[in-house]
């Protein structure tokens, strides 16, 4: 798996719609509040053409690409954190999710209903942003209540937690996400307890009608608050997605062309999940199987291993790694040995995104 992703939102900013565009498995779309109502799972399969050389150049039997899966959760109102609507549902599902995709609707349209008065993407983003902010502070100070508790033993331990979690409820109570925070790694092990739900990172989707896939005033008030609290926007219209989705891939390379796209919604969607989640793609190749994994930006080459097989872990000798450009460029595992382009090394070495390791270990 390469990593989860929950789509959230108000009640009909899109994000049944967009589910749809990303995952093709055509989930109800309704113009009508909490049409979703049980999460939707969706697990879809990452192109990546550095997989289909690397099948080729090995001449591997089949190939596995990695996997992204998106969750569908239900639309958020105000009152969530204390159970309103969905609400209980809603933050639950969140706890599940490595990402959030926030989608955000910036269009106007009389025949799909709003929440609130008037469409204003800002605030419809700070409104879900508070609830999950208040579902943390509720956490929190359960937990808080049992650690005094303990604290009063006098474990020094218990006491560091205290300090901590005031701490994060001061940040909370000004309206501010964990996430925001720079967290030492005592902080960070508190968060990883909790499952904090503020402290996941974010991306906004700002969900565009047709006509305004380049130019819109409420994407870029959108784009400004996301920029504010260093999370990425992307401007994408749930509806065209979706009819590309339906295309198949040639068809869908022209029809971006028409749009004047680069990339499928999806794409973009992965590109910046994976920079937000500091994650990497590695490669392992033999006559049987070429396969893409996933792993985490700075992890060591005996973390990969452990991905690929625990065996390899334990056992670790030395690693074989080839670098993607020169394995593309000379397109022969026999030429990169003759030119010395096959590095070798040993448990500490850090793995970049598109090496292909070939692991050696103890039987």
């Amino acid at each position: 798996m390469g990593f989860n992703c929950g789509l959230v939102g108000l009640p009909n900013a899109g994000k049944s719609t967009i589910f749809n565009a990303l995952t093709n498995l055509g989930v109800d779309a309704s113009a009508y509040p909490f049409c979703t109502i049980d999460p939707h799972f969706g697990i879809i399969v990452l192109e990546d053409k550095r997989l289909d050389v690397i099948h080729s150049i090995i001449g591997s039997a089949k190939k596995s690409p990695t996997n992204l899966e998106f969750i569908d959760i239900a639309g958020l109102i105000k009152g969530a954190h204390q159970g309103e609507g969905l609400g209980n549902q809603f933050l639950s599902h969140i706890t599940q999710c490595d990402a959030i995709a926030h989608v955000v609707r910036c269009f106007e349209d009389k025949n799909v209903s709003h929440p609130y008065e008037k469409i204003d993407p800002v605030q419809d983003a700070k409104s879900v942003t508070i609830e999950i902010i208040l579902k943390d502070i509720e956490i929190i100070e359960s937990h808080l209540h049992k650690f005094q508790q303990a604290a009063r033993s006098g474990d020094t331990e218990t006491k560091k937690k205290i300090e901590i979690l005031n701490q994060f409820l001061d940040h909370l109570n000004a309206e501010k996400e964990i996430r925001t925070l720079h967290l030492s790694s005592a902080q960070a092990e508190v968060v990883k307890e909790l499952n904090l739900l503020s402290a996941k990172p974010v991306m906004y989707i700002a969900n565009v009608d047709e006509n305004h896939f380049t130019e819109s005033s409420l994407v870029m008030e959108l784009s400004e608050y996301a920029e504010s609290i260093h999370s990425p926007c992307i401007p994408f219209c749930g509806k065209v997605q979706e009819e590309i989705a339906e295309l198949d891939h040639d068809e869908q390379l022209e029809f971006l062309q028409v749009m004047g796209l680069d990339e499928t919604g999806l794409q973009k969607i992965v590109r910046t999940g994976y920079n937000l989640l500091y994650l990497i793609t590695f490669f392992t190749a033999n006559e049987n199987e070429a396969h893409a994994w996933t792993m985490g930006k700075g992890d060591t080459v005996v973390q990969a291993a452990e991905k690929v097989h625990t065996d390899f872990a334990k056992g670790f000798i030395k690693a074989e790694v080839i670098k993607y450009p020169d394995l593309l460029e000379h397109k022969s595992t026999k030429i990169l040995h003759e030119k010395g382009l096959i590095a070798v090394h040993g448990k500490d070495y850090v793995v970049e995104d598109g090496d292909l390791v070939f692991f050696h270990a103890r039987k």
